[in-house]
Order: structure tokens, then C-alpha cells, then sequence
């Protein structure tokens, strides 16, 4: 089993993490956690078994330490964990934007950091999470890194310099599917159909588009095709689409989103 792993910052992320390690095996001695209110910390032991401590104990104790805070509460969380981390641990960073050279900076030198952008879909299991080394990183890590997140999805190994495209893809990806499902659903009422039957039918639509995705090995191109008969009403949709600029809006917000991950980057966190 791994060797103590500490989650420093238990939001929706953070508890994820934690629930899908331990369904993965490991036990909760072998966990710590931290959080800011008592009411969360009972909330966490109850629910799992685990022993909420302090920043600095968790990071005295931990090998492994993931650091799923906010970005603009990382600067100040490194302040207060760099005198306890020792440089032979790991530590993991799932904030957007943040590059692992300025971890770096603020911890020991030699001290191996790895940088994960995961997204919400962790939260029921079929999450991607996005891994890049940092300096001091090794293959080892990297796998460590892959072993916990991939308890709750699968994993991706990409240059650090791809992190800010893949925090637009695919950490902020499901919000454009939830985007599109509502804007849908509400196409649906003004078709004549009840909420509840349109939210169905679109979520439907949604499992089954995605796993012909995942499972069929053909091109997107190729199945929007075998759906788009000659005068039919999908080519009449997909022209409508064409018409409103659909495809080079989502290009622009996917652009918007890296840039936004640059800024944060850059300690521009307003």
C-alpha cells in the first residue's frame, strides 16, 4: 500500500480525492486530511474514518502531499507548509495555473513537485487528470501521481508547457457540456416538451454520443455524418449552428480559458 498521503484542503476536489483512494485500497491510517472548520473536520471523520490534523502536522507526517487549494490561496499555504517538507517528499499541486517552478521556489531545493489538473468529473469516478513534471520530478513520481489520481478516472502525462490548453479543454470541459445541456433543455421547452422530459432525453443523448466517443473508434466527423441524412432536420440544425458562428465561439472561450490559466500563472489572480 502507498506510503502516507496527505490532502491538504478537503472542497469537492480535495474529498474526491480522498473517497476514490480509499475505495482504490487504501486504508484511512494511511490518509491525512485538512480542513479550516471543525464542523467539516467531524463531517470528514465520520464520513470516512479519517483523522483531520493541521497543515504542518500533515505535512511533518505525509510522503505525499496534494495540495488542492484555490490558486490564490496557494502562495500563502507554501508560506506556511515550506519549514515542515522535507526535500525527499512529493508534493502535488491540482491548482489551476500554477506552474511547478513556483512551488518550487518556495519549497526546499531538490524537492520533487508534480502538477495535476484534474476535473470534476473525479467526483463519480470518470475524471481526467492532467500530469506534468517538475524539475525534480521522476518517473517514479509521475507514476505515484497516476496511481492516486487514476483512483478516480484516468490520468494523461503531458509537457508542463500544454497544462494552460489542457486546464481549457478538459479541467473547465464539463461546464461547456452543462452549458449546452441547459441551453438545450430550455430549446426543449419552447418545443412544446416538459422540463423533466427534455433534461432526460438530452442527458440520454449526452451518455450515449459519449461512450460511441469513447468506444466506437470512429471520427466525431464520421458520426455527426451517419446522423445527418440529405435534407433532413439534423443538417437543418447543424446549419443553424454553422449560421450563429457555434464552432468559432467555442474556439475563442477555449482561447479565453487558457489565457485566463496564463494570468493565473502569472500571480494575476483578480
Amino acid at each position: 500500500m502507498p506510503q502516507p498521503v496527505a490532502v491538504i484542503g478537503t472542497g469537492k476536489i480535495g474529498e474526491a480525492l480522498l473517497s476514490g483512494m480509499i475505495r482504490a485500497g487504501w486504508a484511512p491510517a494511511d490518509l491525512l486530511v485538512t480542513t479550516r472548520r471543525s464542523e467539516r473536520a467531524a463531517e470528514l471523520r465520520t464520513r470516512y474514518g479519517v483523522d483531520p490534523v493541521s497543515n504542518a502536522e500533515a505535512a511533518k507526517q505525509a510522503d505525499t502531499l496534494i495540495l488542492a487549494v484555490k490558486p490564490q490561496d496557494m502562495g500563502r499555504l507554501l508560506e506556511e507548509l515550506a519549514p515542515h517538507i522535507a526535500p525527499d517528499r512529493l508534493v502535488i499541486s491540482a491548482a489551476a495555473g500554477i506552474t511547478t517552478s513556483f512551488i518550487e521556489e518556495h519549497l526546499a531545493e531538490g524537492t520533487p513537485v508534480v502538477r495535476v489538473m484534474p476535473n470534476t468529473p473525479v467526483l463519480v469516478d470518470e475524471g481526467m487528470s492532467v500530469i506534468s513534471a517538475g524539475s525534480q520530478a521522476t518517473a517514479a513520481h509521475l507514476a505515484h501521481a497516476e496511481a492516486i489520481f487514476g483512483a478516480v478516472g484516468k490520468t494523461l502525462r503531458v509537457p508542463e508547457t500544454q497544462q494552460d490548453a489542457c486546464t481549457a479543454l478538459s479541467g473547465s470541459g464539463p461546464a461547456y457540456f452543462f452549458y449546452l445541456v441547459e441551453a438545450m433543455t430550455d430549446a426543449g421547452i419552447l418545443l412544446g416538451l416538459p422540463r423533466d422530459k427534455a433534461h432526460d432525453l438530452i442527458v440520454q443523448a449526452a451518455i450515449g454520443a459519449a461512450v460511441m466517443l469513447r468506444d466506437s473508434g470512429e471520427h466525431p466527423v464520421k458520426l455527426r455524418e451517419n446522423v445527418t441524412s440529405p435534407a433532413g432536420t439534423t443538417i437543418n440544425a447543424i446549419r443553424e449552428l454553422e449560421n450563429h458562428g457555434v464552432r468559432a465561439a467555442l474556439i475563442a472561450a477555449l482561447e479565453a480559458a487558457r489565457d485566463r490559466s496564463r494570468e493565473l500563472a502569472s500571480g494575476n489572480n483578480s
